[in-house]
């Protein structure tokens, strides 16, 4: 995501040269300041077994045992399985057990084949990650808004693969900056941020956010944020998600709303040719005069957005997350998280 000069006309189709790491910073290597823990090691060092081993595979048997490891965590780990079951019955009332099931288990395949893409993003570079995608898709609506010069803001969720729609992105030649929150392991951390480098983005922590964005959206780069959790301490407001109120970030909002650029929902969807599909839909960012209430209505247009998005392809959503965990007082008991 390294971006170039302000773009005056539509992004190269070339990556220009990835960032390498600063002065004294090696790919793995932990942030300045924060020592890894021997657990954290012990991890880093299974994760980069496990990439060696997926390196030896062509790219389709590596996502075959990624699906694989993936259905593990559902039968006979059990991890999360509940949280899986009672949210996708939930969100879809009219599907039976045995389709929840159905749906729950493909949702564990398709998180462990992400995983794997997502380890081997960097082997790939620009070119594998193209090779990762239909000729289809709607990336000339990313060109469009970039031409004009003034930012983007580029909102995603849960769904599909987040990593690579910013990767395609990239390797497209879109200037883009990824907001990205700090790992507690900083090793995992190092290592998949050098990753996101080495296919050309820009990682911005979100602390850094506040000031990183303005300079951004000045410089006409395509900021890159995935809004669709409710975190302790961050500006949310809550909206319908599958008709229960959600805690969802107000960040894309604030921003397209502040700087009067537009705000892209954007989505990797993988298609039944075992590619994935660039889409992308415009989400009207309203300015009335009263910027909480703007602000507010953005947040539930997208939210909508993903929810029609995760309807289409249940599977392709990461269940996993509590997503109703955070409700305002009040909320109905038929409404409430599904426990």
């Amino acid at each position: 995501m390294t971006p170039p000069a302000r773009p005056t006309s539509a992004p190269p189709e070339h990556q220009p040269p990835p960032s390498q790491p600063p002065a004294g910073r090696t790919a793995g290597a932990p942030p300045a300041g924060r020592t890894p823990t021997l657990g954290h090691r012990l991890q880093f060092g299974l994760l980069r077994a496990l990439v060696a081993w997926l390196s030896t595979m062509s790219l389709d048997a590596a996502r075959r045992m990624g699906e694989r490891i993936g259905q593990l965590g559902y039968v006979p780990l059990g991890i999360r399985k509940r949280v899986v079951i009672r949210q996708i019955a939930a969100a879809f009332p009219d599907k039976g057990a045995d389709e929840v099931e159905r749906l729950a288990r493909r949702a564990y395949a398709n998180l462990g084949r992400l995983a794997v893409e997502t380890a081997l993003v960097a082997r790939l570079g620009p070119s594998g990650v193209l090779s990762l995608f239909e000729d289809d898709s709607d990336f000339a609506l990313v060109q469009q808004r970039l031409a004009e010069g003034r930012g983007v803001i580029a909102f995603t969720g849960h769904v599909g693969s987040w990593e690579l729609a910013g990767a395609y992105l990239a390797a497209r030649g879109v200037p883009i900056e990824a907001v990205a929150r700090r790992m507690n392991n900083t090793l995992f951390d190092a290592y998949l941020n050098q990753a996101r480098r080495d296919v050309g983005m820009h990682v911005v922590y979100d602390d850094e956010a506040v000031r990183r964005i303005p300079r951004a959206m000045k410089e006409g780069r395509l900021v890159g944020l995935v809004a669709d959790q409710g975190v302790m301490g961050l500006a949310s407001t809550f909206v319908p998600f599958f008709g229960r109120p959600a805690k969802t970030p107000r960040g894309p909002a604030v921003f397209a709303l502040r700087y009067k650029v537009p705000i892209l929902f954007i989505s990797a969807l993988l298609q039944p040719s075992g590619k994935y599909r660039l889409c992308v839909e415009e989400i009207p960012a309203v300015d009335t005069g009263d910027r909480d209430a703007d602000v507010d209505a953005t947040v539930a247009r997208f939210t909508a957005a993903l929810e029609r998005t995760v309807r289409r392809h249940p599977d392709q959503y990461f269940w996993h997350h509590r997503r109703w965990k955070r409700q305002p007082p009040g909320t109905p008991p038929e409404l409430r998280e599904p426990l």
